[in-house]
């Protein structure tokens, strides 16, 4: 047997409570003891349990397949996760059921890697094996995995040469070493052809790498991008729209060793790559990269974690910098990796703030009109030179959402107290959330009876644009429909954030509409992820030497737009982390919210015993009949506070409390 099927050295096992069941014989009689990782998602019961071997399952019974227990009477799945030559528990243990496959597919890195985010994350083993581990397709295990093309030749990259140290740091990939960058992307760069680079270098090594994108769009950018750098069958994408088979056989190619490349949107932080030299990931303030289900991981973290495990090389890339970035090259964890001020300026196109008091003294019509007078006049000069036009809006939608227009207060519905909102220019008002219709609706402050728009969304801008521009064709890119390309040529492009197709040739000009909606959030990330939203709007137009503009509808003296203006997001996240540091937020400090009913969170957090240093705020009412806690502690003690909870969740567990309680370690909307 290889090591790998030796044993998954490295995961926790405490003190294994066998379960009695048919066939159970004393753990003396034999020396064939299986220590499996049942899937219970249960807290109390996160911990592995010994099984005895059958005889006729000793061949397939190897560390990492799948089988079947008996536990508390019923059959239930788990992962075979060592075998021991004799069990400490002191009972009668029961027998493996049968292997379900002999396929080894939880690998020890992997299962290390899973204990390790399920322990910083207050969360179970069995949480993190769900997203780690994709679903059996029998016809896909079965069949051949196709060997990979030949390897690819170790081409130069002399688009790297624009950054400062970059040529270095494919050097260093190229060498077998494990260099660690933050990389801030030129605008306008070709990043996904950056990163297949990136990846070629560290092929090159005879290592593998692991490459996590936010959305679909990306990863068919970045799927093509390496499959002309790499060759044919060097590489694997990962994704949910790949159906349960094609899916299966792919991650199987990955854990056989046939392909060392994977990548993929936030479920490919787990994929099993054999030798992993280099993890990259694209755009982490993007918040699809934050698992749904619990433990609610981001994949920055778990990729972070698993590189510090593997030894692997870092690539955390953007054209912006979160904090959680800037903190890594604070504490030289990871180097940056930019470009120097000549070529930002060179790359970057001309941009300009409109709706300040300034701009409204001198454009009247700027403080009411869709479309201030610059914007239009930029509009205009790109489509007369041939060149499309980007125009983000923050909301979807017609009329997202709707005010009284004699008092300005918002327009509630009579039922449930609902947002009202106009879905197209002859509808009726109706509830966002529960849909009733509102066509008698009357103002509950004053009586009024019309109604204004409050924000306007994407398809309303698309439609008044139309007027503003006859005769000039104007695409949509949103929920219904997101574009992945659009032709060169003129056009207006409505679009929302992270909805923005690309152009070829890029654009000639970019309208950034409503910088309030993005600013003016209830949120500590606001302002951070304005300036990521505009910025990747920004990277998709032409540089100012080919005559691209953008437009910025925001106050020019806030601190965020100052950073879009002289394309700067380093300094920003510098500012931003100083700030989160000085009033105690993350990065800077570990963080945690319990939810749930308030005797439900009252009850968990006198089960939990909190470190020293625990600083709870709150509660805060979230939603009905339900409250919020916040839990602060310093970053030293994130460990201690995960293990707190989670021992609490476990004594709820066990004592079959039915409130539900979530808890979420570092979550990224606190306010």
């Amino acid at each position: 047997m290889t090591d790998d099927q030796l044993s998954l050295g490295g995961v926790a096992t405490p003190r294994p409570r066998g379960k009695r069941g048919r066939g159970a014989v004393e753990p003396a009689e034999t020396l064939s003891v299986a220590r499996v990782s049942v899937d219970l998602p249960l807290p109390h019961l996160d911990r592995p349990f010994d099984y005895l071997v059958p005889a006729t399952a000793d061949a397939d019974a190897v560390p990492g397949a799948r089988v079947r227990v008996r536990f508390a009477g019923q059959l239930v799945d788990g992962y075979l996760l060592e075998r021991v030559a004799a069990s400490d528990h002191g009972g009668r243990l029961a027998f493996l059921e049968r292997v379900v496959s002999a396929e080894p597919v939880l690998s020890a890195e992997i299962g290390r890697l899973a204990r390790e985010i399920a322990d910083r994350a207050a969360g179970t083993l069995a949480d993190v094996l769900r997203l780690a581990v994709p679903p059996r397709h029998a016809r896909a295990e079965k069949a051949a995995t196709p060997e990979p093309g030949p390897a690819p030749a170790d081409l130069p990259s002399p688009a790297w040469d624009r950054y400062d140290t970059g040529p270095a740091y494919l050097a260093a990939l190229a060498a077998g070493r494990s260099p660690r960058a933050v990389w801030t992307a030129l605008p306008g760069e070709d990043w996904p052809a950056r990163v297949a680079d990136a990846v070629a270098a560290c092929a090159s090594s005879g290592r593998g790498a692991v490459v996590v994108v936010p959305d679909a769009r990306d990863l068919d950018r970045l799927d093509a991008a390496l499959a002309a750098r790499l060759g044919p069958g060097r590489h694997v994408a990962l994704s949910a729209a790949l159906g349960p088979e094609e899916r299966y056989r792919r991650w199987l190619a990955v854990r056989r060793g046939n392909v060392r490349v994977a990548i993929g949107t936030r479920a490919a932080v787990f994929a099993p790559v054999a030798d992993l030299g280099l993890v990259v990931v694209w755009d982490d303030g993007d918040d699809l990269h934050i698992e749904p289900r619990a433990p609610y991981c981001h994949a920055r973290e778990v990729l972070l974690v698993r590189a510090q495990q593997s030894g692997a090389a870092v690539l955390l890339g953007g054209f912006t910098r979160t904090a959680e970035a800037q903190q890594l090259l604070g504490t030289g964890w990871a180097r940056p990796l930019a470009g120097p001020r000549a070529e930002v300026r060179a790359a970057a196109p001309r941009i300009s703030p409109v709706g300040d008091d300034t701009d409204n003294a001198r454009d009247a019509a700027a403080a009411s009109a869709r479309l201030p007078t610059a914007a239009w006049r930029a509009a205009r000069e790109s489509l007369n030179a041939g060149a499309p036009v980007l125009v983000q809006v923050p909301r979807r939608g017609y009329l997202p959402s709707l005010n009284c227009e004699r008092c300005r207060a918002p327009a509630r519905c009579a039922a449930c107290q609902g947002p009202l909102a106009l879905s197209g220019g002859r509808a009726v008002p109706s509830c966002r959330w529960c849909g009733r219709l509102a066509g008698d609706w009357s103002c509950e402050h004053c009586g009024g009876r019309r109604l204004r728009a409050a924000v306007v969304g994407a398809r309303r801008t698309a439609e008044e644009l139309g007027r503003a521009f006859p005769g000039v064709v104007v695409r949509t890119s949103g929920r219904e429909e997101v574009l992945s390309r659009v032709p060169a040529g003129p056009a207006l492009v409505v679009a929302t954030p992270g909805a923005e197709p690309v152009a070829d040739g890029g654009y000639g000009a970019a309208l950034l509409l409503d910088g309030w909606a993005l600013l003016t959030r209830a949120d500590l990330r606001a302002a951070e992820e304005a300036l990521r939203r505009w910025s990747n709007a920004v990277a998709l137009v032409r540089p100012a030497a080919r005559g691209g503009r953008v437009i910025v509808h925001a106050d020019g003296a806030v601190p965020v737009v100052q950073a879009l203006i002289r394309s700067d997001p380093g300094w920003y996240a510098e500012r931003e982390l100083a700030e989160r540091t000085e009033l105690g937020f993350p990065p800077a400090v570990r963080m945690a919210s319990v939810t749930g009913a308030p005797q439900a969170v009252a009850d968990f957090l006198a089960l939990a015993r909190l470190p020293e240093s625990a600083d709870t705020l709150g509660p805060v009412p979230v939603g009905e009949d339900a409250e919020r806690m916040l839990l602060r502690v310093p970053r030293a003690d994130g460990r201690a506070l995960a293990a707190a909870l989670h021992a609490a969740a476990g004594v709820r567990s066990a004592r079959k409390e039915t409130a539900p309680v979530r808890v979420e370690v570092d979550p990224t909307e606190l306010l």
